[in-house]
């Protein structure tokens, strides 16, 4: 069994999702403790539960320790993960709903899926753009598409957004299986093509979306960037914000959002996400300190080596790049002058 320790690193939930992905991947038994140890309120929220049962319920896991709070999980496949149809819904985790996000847990179960034999269906409930995790939008656009370039097939599609606190989002995802990774080399970003971007809201009045457009095409205008930030109004079962922009480059692409709050004037929420851009823009780098982290589990899954120049080495970076390493499936090296990530499988 693979011991390993939560409280390592960042101490956050990314230890536990690459740690089962892995799991469900390589059927190898795995014992956590002291599981979000550096968070605010440690152990398992109803997000990471989910996905504690979600990667349980495709590769038929023995569980020990699945329960909200548990800071100690053990896990024990009975073979690697197997294709089919899932439903997966954060607000059964806890009594009374959670608005806890979908896309960590679809982070979770995508690779062992990927890799498995047959397609998949997978529909996610509960959040699917919060704050703190990355949004639906950001998988889709940029997560999900960069993998594509690493022989990926998998579509994302929102059925109904789900804000905090209420949730009540939903994503249907197919996964095409028998996938073979390939290496994945991103230096050079090249020029920059287009902004593209969303101002989504839901059960608020129109003149927001129009708000937060508005702000984010004036302020990119001013920084010499083209941008086209389409305004949406839609329904759902509570009120939410926010602004999503994909900055498209020659050979890669990154990902910024802010999500509206109470008191939160419609231009300051534009403001954030593009301020997040603009810095990203600055450092001439291919990879977001998101995606950075993000690309580590496929590329250590794939068949050659890779190479990606990041803007930011972040502890999400290193840590998950130990987790990995746990399993025995790649070397990977940080280059922190350089900001190189190499990994070879």
């Amino acid at each position: 069994m693979i011991e390993i320790d939560g409280s390592y690193g960042e101490g956050g939930g990314q230890v536990l999702r690459s740690s089962l992905s892995l799991a469900a991947i390589t059927g190898q038994p795995i014992r956590i403790e002291n599981i979000r140890a550096k968070r605010e309120k440690p152990g398992l929220a109803a997000q990471h539960l989910t996905a504690v049962r979600a990667a349980a319920t495709i590769c038929q896991a023995q569980l020990r320790g699945d329960a909200l709070g548990s800071m100690t999980l053990e896990f024990i496949p009975s073979g690697t993960a197997q294709a089919g149809q899932y439903t997966f819904d954060v607000t059964e985790a806890r009594q009374g709903g959670s608005a806890g996000t979908v896309n960590l847990v679809l982070q979770t179960i995508l690779l062992p899926l990927a890799l498995a034999t047959g397609d998949s269906q997978v529909t996610l409930r509960g959040g699917t753009h919060i704050a703190h995790s990355p949004p639906f939008t950001y998988i889709e656009q940029v997560y999900l598409a960069v993998l594509a370039q690493m022989g990926l097939k998998a579509q994302a599609k929102l059925n109904a957004w789900g804000w905090y606190p209420r949730g009540g989002g939903e994503v249907a995802l197919r996964v095409s299986g028998g996938t073979t990774l390939i290496g994945l080399t991103l230096l050079e970003r090249g020029s920059l093509q287009q902004v593209r971007g969303l101002a989504a809201v839901t059960e608020l009045p129109s003149h927001i979306p129009q708000r937060m457009a508005m702000r984010a095409e004036n302020l990119l205008q001013q920084a010499n960037l083209k941008a086209h930030v389409q305004q949406l109004r839609e329904q759902g079962i509570g009120p939410g914000a926010g602004v999503f922009l994909t900055a498209d480059y020659e050979h890669s692409r990154a990902g910024f959002s802010a999500i509206g709050r109470l008191g939160v004037p419609a231009e300051q929420v534009a403001q954030m996400a593009c301020e997040e851009l603009l810095d990203f823009h600055e450092t001439g780098a291919p990879v977001d300190v998101h995606l950075a982290d993000q690309l580590l589990l496929p590329t250590a899954l794939a068949t050659d080596a890779s190479q990606y120049r990041v803007a930011e080495i972040s502890l999400h970076l290193t840590t998950n790049a130990w987790v990995i390493e746990k399993f025995g499936l790649a070397k990977i090296t940080i280059d922190e002058d350089e900001k190189l990530v190499t990994i070879a499988p």
